[in-house]
């Protein structure tokens, strides 16, 4: 069923609280306080109910209780739910830095996603449509746009005076700035919301899930704000480094993947099935390939013919350009040579999309098939989706990627401090869910960075992994939007502690 639009249907209610964002229209200007609701149905998990969409805007307060920006978010809430205090809170982010929180909120979790086909291309007329899988049935979302993403915005105060740009930088852009002022958002909005009773879930996206590690610590340390589950969506990093010959090797899988989707490989290979095929790449990376690169250039010969060898058919590329690359082949040079002999090449986000370049010969593609193909969908679905669907009007620009650069990434202790976020609470759960064709952040360096969060190996019973048979938003082939939503909803079930279990150990 689709959404009740104000304009279509006569069960529709907006309600513009505070002041209207119709006053920002004719100055393109963004109101920091304000929302409108409007009411939905739809059938999710096959259930039908109805639920309210908060679409609005909550400012940023400095330390002396001024205004310096507003976050524009947008907030589900399923309708006639008698107990909110344990009815799960999912907070969801994505992530650039600069991107706004539209892929998963029009892709991936939300009650409505892309009229997209079912590998996830574009198709017009662009627009929306409902979503059956979504989480919507198990939990309450909300969306968030940090700083400069979507239509938030620094503000100007009283006296008409906006921060400089270093001040900007100091407050909004870098990995610790991001996540303190965004924890001190989330604080306010629980209260505004009385959501402080509710188990909350903290959902991140690529450069997001650097935010919502952070985030957990951030929110139990300085907010008091305890979290059930943290779910990292093809993640970075999070400080645990993966440098010399782990970064080096552990692009091997993802390798393996791609030319295997692309039936680059020998016949032996590629008559396995894929879920067969990885997990002998996986071992072959760690047992012989990572200890043949950490021997550089005094590796014995014949080992080295040997291992160039494996690689070339794991990845299915030559041994002579194995060779020429010294073992350690750079993604851009992969995402230009696989498909050379075909004229094409293969995304990074996402190496299931392919482009065609001016030449053949180079390193490097011209430009990134994925993402052009993504921008098709939601540029205008989110543009058209916010404005008829949940009648929030205003002629400020929503950016899918905003300026927040230069970013500071410095003192990026995330990763230990999700851990030791899960060691000071028992009830917290960390799921990761990454796209095996996803070559910006790729699968198995997923693998690595959960292998590494808790060195200890007493929390690995909370730690999880889930894999899924497309790229960055691996949400947008069809297959993997069902299942990696199930995956979520179980996660989140799972995490909810048993009546009257207390969180120790």
């Amino acid at each position: 069923m689709k959404l009740v639009q104000l304009t279509r249907y006569t069960l529709a209610l907006a309600i513009v609280l505070f002041s209207s964002t119709a006053t920002a229209e004719n100055q393109r200007k963004i109101d920091i306080d304000s929302h409108v609701v409007t009411k939905h149905k739809a059938k999710i998990n096959g259930e039908r109910f109805s639920y309210t969409v908060k679409t609005g805007t909550q400012p940023v307060w400095s330390d002396n209780g001024d205004a310096i920006a507003t976050l524009q978010y947008t907030y589900y809430t399923r309708d006639k739910v008698d107990d909110t205090a344990a009815r799960p809170l999912l907070i969801s982010f994505n992530g650039g830095p600069g991107s706004a929180s539209v892929w998963m909120h029009l892709a991936y979790t939300g009650p409505r996603v892309l009229k997209i086909d079912d590998e996830g291309y574009p198709i017009q007329p662009y627009g929306v449509k409902d979503n059956p899988y979504s989480v919507l049935d198990v939990a309450d979302i909300v969306y968030v746009n940090p700083v400069n993403t979507g239509y938030s915005r620094v503000v100007e105060n009283a006296k008409g005076e906006m921060l400089s740009k270093e001040q900007q930088k100091e407050h909004f852009f870098g990995v610790n700035a991001d996540i303190k002022y965004l924890a001190e958002w989330l604080n306010t909005f629980v209260n505004r919301n009385e959501r402080w009773r509710s188990p909350k879930f903290l959902i991140g996206e690529s450069y997001g899930t650097t935010r919502v590690s952070g985030l957990a610590h951030e929110l139990q340390n300085s907010q008091w704000m305890y979290i059930n589950g943290v779910v990292l969506v093809s993640p970075t990093d999070i400080g645990i480094k993966r440098d010399g010959p782990i970064k080096a090797a552990n692009r091997l899988p993802y390798f393996a993947a791609t030319a295997w989707y692309h039936k680059a490989l020998n016949k032996n290979l590629q008559e396995k099935d894929l879920n067969e095929l990885l997990p002998e790449v996986e071992q072959f990376t760690i047992n012989e390939l990572i200890p043949a690169l950490a021997k550089g250039g005094f590796i014995d010969a014949d080992k080295k013919r040997q291992i160039i060898k494996k690689m070339a058919e794991y990845a299915g590329l030559s041994e002579q350009f194995v060779a020429q690359n010294n073992l350690d082949i750079p993604t851009r040079f992969f995402w230009k040579e696989l498909l050379r002999e075909r004229g094409q090449t293969v995304g990074r986000l996402d190496s299931r999309y392919l482009g065609i370049d001016k030449r053949d010969a180079g390193e490097s593609p011209d430009y990134w098939a994925e993402l052009t193909s993504w921008l098709h969908s939601f540029t205008p679905a989110i543009n058209y989706y916010l404005r008829e669907e949940l009648n929030y009007k205003t002629d400020v620009k929503y950016n899918l990627f905003g300026n927040v650069h230069p970013w500071d990434r410095s003192k990026n202790n995330t990763g230990e401090n999700l851990r030791l976020a899960m060691a000071q609470n028992p009830y917290l759960n960390v799921m990761i869910q990454a796209g095996y064709y996803d070559g910006a952040t790729n699968y198995f360096d997923a693998k690595y960075t959960l292998w590494q969060l808790d060195p200890s190996g007493k929390m690995k019973d909370r730690l999880s992994f889930k894999g899924y048979r497309s790229g960055h938003m691996m949400y947008l082939r069809h297959e993997d939007l069902k299942l990696s939503n199930n995956d979520l909803r179980d996660f989140i079930l799972s995490s909810l502690p048993a009546k009257g279990q207390a969180a120790k150990y």
